[in-house]
């Protein structure tokens, strides 16, 4: 319903625990803001594997009938937001096989650039593929090692992947937590009486009463067994590139991402747009959810008042089935209703984090007209995006995004808006932490992607557009 880049997946894992399966059913709740296609969940009883997958939330898949089938002190999950591959239960994971090592199943948020050729080699050499994930060319890999265990199948697996992987593997007496070189994708470590969790966010800890621990680092694997937990560092090392657009857009914020408070870095993106964008206005409305936080930080620093000037219906599922053309055509109003004695005869600060392709700004900016407003100013908590992501994202090509098709001027023409301010990438970066862009990857915003990968699954049209910039 909202033109926004799209959630990438959420994985969460624990061993060493006697209610492992409900924990991660607790902790995929916790993450579903990342993925809403499909969850799964798949249990080990020291012997066995045992999995559960299905479409749709996690409320709504598991329930007590099918929990009750999985047992187990140790356990993995999944929710998913498509970047790769199809829309379909066969797509749905964790995956699971079973190989020389035995039953091992996988459960990965980021994104494998090459793995469309190495697919194509695998079926050229005779295997088999039962979805189009490029989850499931690990699985394939690992199955065809001649390495001496399960570990070494799977640091043998990913060496030479220069894509996003945050991964968690499952196996009868393990639990196997591997995080990229660059670091892309977040991936954190906790602690549970006793119980060791994996998870994309911070929240899901928060929920089951674990305590944070730290990251998994770049370029390390994780081992957790009965007899303890051991840190291997087999790849390569890079440098680090975590996504920005995680504080921007996609973590919670009341979630520890990169070892920082979202939060913090959104509450000090509206301070910095404050300071390089200031408006005549009398409010400042959040663009809600995401904007919320940054909203409350530009009203601090400009001594504006805050108000809640848009309400949102939390209850609209995937899926939406509208009137018919000749009745009426609701847009986003199904998801966004002003409050019109707020917003009548003021000058607002509409605050977003992004603009993706403009349509749905556009049609905001008119709905809060009118409601009333004398004038509606329209601030972006981030750099106009420039250039799709290839490391766990679900982006539009680069022609579809309005930012770089477009000046600042076009753009505010587009919305209609009286004045139109995105935050600079110096702000941007000074709010997620020193200001420098080594520790961040920014292609979203500039094009320049970190791996060669990133820049060869481009089309060449992409390609001579970003080099014309």
């Amino acid at each position: 319903m909202f033109d926004k880049l799209r959630e990438e997946c959420g994985v969460f894992g624990i061993y060493g625990h006697e209610e492992s399966v409900r924990l991660t059913y607790l902790g995929l709740y916790a993450l579903q803001h990342r993925g809403q296609e499909s969850a799964g969940i798949v249990s080990s009883d020291g012997s066995r594997l045992y999995a559960e997958r299905g479409m749709g939330y996690v409320g709504d898949i598991f329930q007590e009938e099918n929990l009750g089938r999985m047992t187990g002190r140790s356990a993995i999950g999944h929710v998913r937001y498509s970047t790769a591959g199809k829309v379909s239960l066969n797509e749905a994971q964790p995956f699971s096989v079973k190989c020389s090592f035995g039953q091992i199943a996988l459960c990965h948020n980021g994104n494998l650039p090459d793995a469309t050729e190495a697919r194509l080699q695998l079926e050229n050499d005779g295997a088999i593929f039962s979805s189009t994930s490029d989850t499931e060319v690990v699985l394939h890999r690992i199955a065809r090692s001649r390495a001496g265990d399960v570990v070494e199948a799977i640091a043998e697996a990913l060496r030479n992947d220069e894509g996003a992987f945050s991964m968690l593997f499952v196996t009868p007496d393990k639990l196997i937590a591997v995080r990229d070189p660059r670091g892309f994708r977040p991936l954190c470590m906790g602690e549970l009486e006793g119980a060791t969790v994996f998870a994309s966010e911070t929240c899901a800890f928060d929920l089951i009463g674990a305590k944070y621990v730290r990251d998994v680092e770049p370029g390390e694997i994780v081992v957790v067994e009965a007899n303890g937990i051991r840190s291997l560092k087999p790849f390569a090392a890079r440098p680090t590139s975590h996504c920005v657009f995680e504080h921007v857009y996609f973590s919670r914020p009341d979630s520890l991402v990169f070892g920082r408070s979202v939060n913090k870095s959104r509450h000090l993106f509206g301070r910095h747009l404050a300071r390089e964008h200031p408006a005549d206005a009398d409010i400042v409305v959040p663009i809600p959810d995401s904007g919320v936080a940054a909203a409350i930080g530009f009203a601090a620093e400009s001594g504006l008042k805050f108000r809640f000037g848009l309400m949102r219906n939390h209850y609209v599922g995937r899926t939406f089935i509208e009137p018919r053309s000749s009745i009426r055509h609701f847009g986003v109003k199904i998801k966004l209703n002003p409050v019109r004695d707020l917003i009548e005869g003021k000058r607002v600060v509409l605050i977003d984090d992004s603009i993706v392709r403009g349509t749905t700004s556009k049609k905001i900016v008119k709905m809060v007209r009118d409601a009333g407003a004398k004038e509606v100013h329209m601030r972006i908590s981030c750099p106009p995006t420039i250039a799709p992501c290839y490391y766990g994202v679900d982006t539009p090509t680069r022609e579809e995004l309005i930012a770089a098709q477009n000046s600042i001027e076009e753009i505010r023409q587009f919305l209609e808006a009286d004045s139109l301010g995105y935050l600079s990438m110096q702000g941007m970066l000074e709010a997620v932490g020193d200001g420098s862009d080594t520790k961040f990857c920014t292609a979203c915003y500039t094009g320049k992607y970190p791996t060669e990968l990133g820049v060869n699954v481009m089309t060449s049209r992409q390609r001579e557009s970003i080099a014309a910039d």
